[in-house]
């Protein structure tokens, strides 16, 4: 029961971690109609600048820093090149955005190298945020922090890190953030606005593009913060903006563009679809079963079936996104039609 309860709990941090990069994803395409390719490479900046930020000043304010620095990057890239090519359409955007991410990717390469940094979370993160004790006479309990070893001795204790549930913590603050800014403040009726009626706004005196810029620029820091703390939880090297990349677009789909609900749905289904069939020992055909399908051996599907759920795991999210786009083009809660 332990290990279930912290595979549910790993897949909903690796769905909040999702949602941190696809929240701003999702803010730079509903504010802008523009689909970032570049943004997996701005989640990647952040984890390296957080990275030598926190060798110099520490995490903590590595954590405020970096996020700041991927802002800037991403609002000179929006006001010097994505502004000049935004008039001609999506085609020349995602060009240039994808043109960006291998440049980040090169630049990454040639300052840290091709090698993973060791990028440690601070002492406080670096410890078990709780621990799950199963006892077969009192059955499951919770421990705070590490429990002590002559209680394991007799029982079985599953750590749960403390840098997942700091992620956790920080995805669902920046959720409320969001929400309360889009919602219930002036910059957020600001950027509707510009958004819906950019003519209108600029009559009342704000600058629009100016407003763009800054919204390409806090999508941007999201994915920097997003990558400081996923850089400590897992590993921080050049391939992680490719680990991602796919993945975030089949979330922001699947949730559907332009929404923020959508994103943090997305973002914990397919977090939950990568992690809790690994654990999962059953083959398709036993699921079959299970769902009073019956599949002979005789049949051209039978050797795809007798595949566990552990081996078709990274393929879920991909067919989770094709039946959406079957029987829901525009996502669970789309709200773009462009």
């Amino acid at each position: 029961m332990d290990q279930v309860v912290v595979n549910l709990l790993n897949g909903l941090s690796a769905g909040l971690l999702l949602f941190m990069l696809s929240s701003g994803l999702t803010l730079i395409f509903s504010m802008m109609g523009v689909l970032n390719f570049a943004h997996a490479g701005f989640y990647m900046l952040g984890a390296y600048v957080g990275y030598q930020t926190s060798r110099i000043v520490g995490f903590w304010p590595a954590l405020l820093v970096a996020p700041l620095v991927v802002g800037f990057v991403g609002a000179v890239f929006e006001r010097a090149c994505l502004r000049r090519v935004h008039k001609f359409g999506h085609v020349p955007e995602l060009l240039v955005t994808f043109g960006l991410s291998y440049l980040i990717l090169e630049v990454v390469q040639v300052v840290w190298g091709r090698a993973p940094v060791a990028f440690d979370p601070p002492a406080v993160l670096a410890q078990p945020a709780f621990t799950l004790v199963q006892a077969g006479a009192t059955g499951l309990s919770l421990v705070l922090g590490r429990a002590d070893a002559g209680l394991c001795v007799h029982a079985a204790c599953t750590t749960f890190p403390a840098t997942r549930a700091f992620m956790m913590g920080v995805a669902l603050l920046m959720l409320l953030a969001l929400w309360l800014l889009l919602r219930h403040t002036r910059v957020g009726l600001v950027i509707q606005a510009a958004l819906t009626h950019p003519e209108m706004a600029e009559a009342l005196g704000h600058n629009v593009p100016r407003v763009f810029m800054l919204v390409f620029g806090a999508g941007c820091a999201l994915a920097g913060l997003a990558g400081v703390i996923g850089g400590t939880t897992f590993v921080t090297e050049p391939a992680m903006a490719a680990a991602v990349g796919s993945i975030l677009f089949v979330v922001v789909v699947v949730g559907g563009t332009g929404s923020l609900v959508g994103a943090f749905v997305g973002s914990l289904l397919i977090g939950l679809l990568q992690t809790v069939p690994l654990t999962v020992d059953k083959s398709l055909a036993n699921a079959a079963s299970a769902l009073g399908w019956t599949v002979s051996p005789d049949s051209v599907a039978w050797p795809l079936m007798k595949l566990t759920l552990a081996q078709v795991t990274p393929i879920l999210p991909y067919l989770l996104l094709v039946l959406i786009l079957i029987f829901r083009p525009r996502g669970l809660f789309g709200t773009r039609d462009d």
